[in-house]
């Protein structure tokens, strides 16, 4: 007990002084983690053998991670993400394992080697990566979609890949079972969420075809139990009215889905994201985020100080720049061909040195295949800590990568914020150019009155404010004709531009005034000099954006300060039907260019129009004194 607590404290506390400190020098967390891993380890050795172990456990916060980014993704968002999973991500690892595969002949190593070592290199940090991207604001950008489109077929991969591993273990000969299926050694059975060693399994000494049906069903049951059985338990569980069971349900969920796929012979990892997945249309998604997130953060955090911890020290000092050379090879390798299959599917400058900066290092899946590789006498005990070391060094030069990414991002010109349009897949009679403060509050009126809208903004904060809200909004400029045309514009009824840039305000309505003379186009301004511009541009209804919460605050004023509430509702509506009055016979005087202040004939008109206001006022006040006579 005594030992536990001192390693629990030694982690905690490197985590607590090295991540704020990393932070506030902007290297990130990760770093960070990483940092305090080789300070209690390599370093000061406040920590060992049981580093190892305790990686494993830490692992699961991969799975967790990937079944809150499951929960993120509607089964139609993955859908339609097929053609970069297939694509993209299945010709980057291809290309990858070809080429280290081939580094690796040359270097002398067998085919059966070579091969072996280019698929556990080609894969990626899901952890870091994903990670780092996310503290950076950097996920919903093109880069960033396509590096999760990377991952997520990586992750996939590691399937087939520990299915083809067996076949490569030249020096012991492949028996073959009187039924077809092939004769596995109870020592190579492994999974890497719950540890490197024997376990159970529902597919050992099947033939194919029944491991296949076993496979199907247990994805089967994931898929029917997140549809059906999640709203029935949640019910139960909220009968106790226990909030604690709540995370403890979400816990259960994503052990249970882990353990079954790891009797099946599945990535834990896949198959929490798969149930992630089904559950993104719950109604229960928001409560299983906030109870799992915390327990992602410490894994996570966790798994980054045992690779930092877990670095062996005495191999690396032997011969410290053979190995660092190794790792920058195996970065530079990927990075190449990352570039090239980033430019081939269309990724414009800063994104595509995003995916290739973000993806170049290997990843906690080639500590899985390495050790599983030595497990099945593919690749010798030796050159295997080799390998490992080469993996965890790429891993730790990974947050170097990304401030490297961030410099030549800023040489490059381009908004670090800049984002690629979504693919609109959705027409409506309304659509609603901008949702901030503004456009929340139309956008709830009519789709709460049972009308569709569809919304558009290019501020990735705002549309994944209202995502979390369940209100569904698609990223990309209002003011580019294609992204309205994919909108509906050609069918809509009715078009709302409530964005915050003046400017960009008056472009879109006159380009759509263009298109569709006949559309009705209400429009947000800041203030009267911004009316009378939209009223040029084409709008058809012009709203200020503080003019009817100020009037509402003037009525209140009203009210208590002696006048009746229907007194001060009369002498509101008679100042808003003056207001418009005012505005559509001023617009007349107004001249683009030119300061109200210095147009003569506009402030004298101004002043004609102002009395007639405080005339129409007295009069209700003198009607008021009539009654009360």
């Amino acid at each position: 007990m005594e030992t536990f607590l001192y390693q629990a404290s030694v982690y905690l506390a490197a985590a607590v002084i090295a991540v704020p400190i990393a932070a506030r020098l902007g290297l990130g967390s990760v770093l960070g983690y990483l940092a305090a891993g080789i300070i209690i380890g390599p370093v000061l050795g406040l920590v060992g053998s049981e580093t190892r172990d305790l990686q494993h456990f830490a692992e699961f916060g991969v799975v967790m991670m990937l079944f809150l980014i499951g929960l993120e993704l509607e089964p139609r968002a993955l859908w339609a993400m097929r053609h970069k999973l297939i694509g993209l991500g299945g010709l980057q690892v291809l290309l990858s394992t070809l080429a280290l595969m081939a580094a690796a002949m040359v270097a002398g190593e067998t085919w059966q080697v070579a091969l072996a070592i280019g698929l556990a290199l080609s894969l990626s940090s899901t952890a870091i990566v994903l990670q780092t991207l996310s503290e950076k604001g950097l996920m919903q950008t093109g880069g960033g979609r396509a590096s999760f489109s990377v991952l997520l077929t990586q992750d996939i991969a590691v399937i087939p890949i520990l299915a083809f591993l067996p076949l490569l273990a030249v020096k012991s000969v492949l028996q073959i079972n009187e039924d077809g299926s092939i004769k596995r050694a109870a020592s190579v059975v492994t999974d890497h969420a719950s540890g490197h060693g024997p376990g159970l399994s529902l597919v050992d000494g099947l033939p194919g075809w029944a491991v296949t049906l076993v496979t199907l069903g247990a994805i089967g049951m994931i898929v029917l139990a997140g549809i059906y059985l999640t709203r029935p338990v949640f019910r139960y569980i909220h009968a106790a009215n226990l909030r604690e069971m709540y995370t403890a349900l979400a816990l259960l969920i994503v052990v249970g889905i882990s353990f079954l796929m790891t009797l099946v012979g599945l990535s834990p990892a896949l198959g929490a994201f798969l149930a992630g997945v089904v559950l993104a249309n719950s109604e229960f998604r928001h409560e299983l985020e906030s109870d799992l997130t915390p327990f992602k953060g410490l894994l996570l955090g966790l798994f980054f100080i045992t690779v930092g911890a877990g670095i062996n020290y005495q191999l690396f000092l032997a011969d410290p720049a053979d190995l660092i050379g190794l790792a920058l090879l195996v970065i530079l390798a990927k990075g190449t061909i990352l570039y090239f299959v980033g430019r081939a599917f269309g990724l414009k400058r800063r994104n595509r040195w995003l995916f290739t900066l973000g993806l170049a290092q290997a990843g906690e899946f080639g500590f899985v295949l390495l050790s599983f590789s030595r497990q099945l006498d593919v690749i010798p005990p030796a050159l295997t800590e080799k390998l490992l070391l080469i993996v965890a060094l790429s891993m730790l030069i990974t947050p170097l990568l990304f401030i490297t990414y961030d410099i030549l991002s800023k040489r490059l010109g381009e908004a670090k914020t800049e984002q690629e349009p979504d693919e609109i897949d959705e027409e409506g009679p309304v659509i609603i150019a901008g949702i901030g403060r503004f456009g929340q509050i139309v956008n709830r009126l009519v789709s709460a009155s049972g009308i569709k809208t569809v919304v558009l903004d290019y501020d990735m904060k705002a549309i994944q404010l209202m995502r979390r809200y369940g209100v569904k909004g698609f990223l990309g400029d209002p003011t580019r004709p294609e992204l309205l045309k994919a909108a509906g514009l050609a069918k809509a009824r009715v078009l709302v531009v409530a964005l915050d840039d003046p400017k960009k305000t008056i472009q879109m309505i006159s380009q759509v005034r263009k298109v569709r003379p006949d559309l009705h186009i209400i429009a947000r301004a800041r203030d009267r000099t911004h009316v009378f511009e939209l009223y040029k541009a084409g709008a058809n209804d012009i709203v200020r954006e503080v003019f009817d919460s100020s009037l509402r605050a003037g009525r209140y004023v009203l009210e208590n300060i002696g006048l009746s509430e229907y007194e001060a509702a009369q002498a509101e509506q008679t100042f808003y039907a003056h207001d418009r009055m005012t505005v559509r016979d001023l617009a007349d005087y107004w001249k683009p260019g030119v300061p109200s202040s210095l147009n003569k004939a506009y402030i004298a008109r101004a002043r004609e129009l102002e009395k007639d206001l405080e005339t129409a006022l007295l009069e209700l006040a003198e009607q008021k004194d009539q009654k009360q006579a």
